[in-house]
């Protein structure tokens, strides 16, 4: 039997070494060259790994529903990352933003939204659904999901910041139509999967809590 450690996660940060990092490109975003060592789960250290990691900063991704309608706010917006692919670049998304300097996530959500969906949003209008990793294999980005309960009456139409190439159609979508298209593989971006996986785990007690309480 092998005497290799079977516990999850026996390591911690201070089990690798990052001996060096190079910038390879700086624009709106970074790539930066990792040199590092880590523990291997046999004990022993690893070779010298070098990596070449995308820095995109960390964003908040926003999840709106009505539980008195039962609906869903989405964003359509064209994505260049998916020029290459058989479907359409335009995706069904939800709102999101990358964070300004020293702001707070419920603070990025509030503003993205009213940027976005044109969306008056509170604070306590807004919960915490989990952080995490994009694709971690390659970048650094962490997504900060949250839920806000919104009053979806009146909600529709283009919005988004022309100087920053934004062109935004809102549409409120019924949370069964939601995840229907979800099945059938017409929503493919991972944090609108992520979020509306959620929201079927969740709706119940969304309903029972929030619903009640409007």
């Amino acid at each position: 039997m092998s005497k290799t450690k079977s516990l999850l996660f026996q390591y911690d940060s201070n089990e690798f070494e990052v001996k060096s990092i190079t910038t390879c490109y700086k624009g709106f975003f970074s790539i930066n060259k990792y040199a590092l060592t880590h523990r291997n789960f046999d004990g022993q250290n690893s070779g010298l790994i070098e990596r070449e990691i995308f820095e995109r900063g960390d964003a908040v991704i926003l999840l709106p529903y009505d539980p008195i309608r039962d609906v869903v706010v989405f964003n359509e917006q064209f994505r260049a990352g998916a020029l290459n692919r058989s479907y359409s670049p335009w995706l069904l998304e939800f709102v999101a933003g990358m964070f300004g300097e020293n702001e707070d996530p419920v603070d990025v959500a509030i503003r993205e939204a009213k940027e976005e969906a044109n969306l008056d949003i509170e604070k306590n209008d807004i919960f915490h659904i989990m952080n995490y990793l994009s694709s971690p294999g390659g970048t650094t980005e962490q997504l900060h999901l949250y839920g806000a309960i919104v009053d979806s009456e009146g909600v529709g139409g283009v919005y988004g910041l022309p100087e920053e190439g934004e062109d935004i159609k809102v549409h409120v979508i019924d949370r069964e139509e939601a995840m229907a298209l979800l099945h059938t593989g017409k929503i493919n971006n991972a944090a609108t999967i992520i979020a509306l996986q959620w929201l079927a785990l969740n709706v119940d007690d969304l309903q029972a809590k929030y619903a009640r309480d409007r």
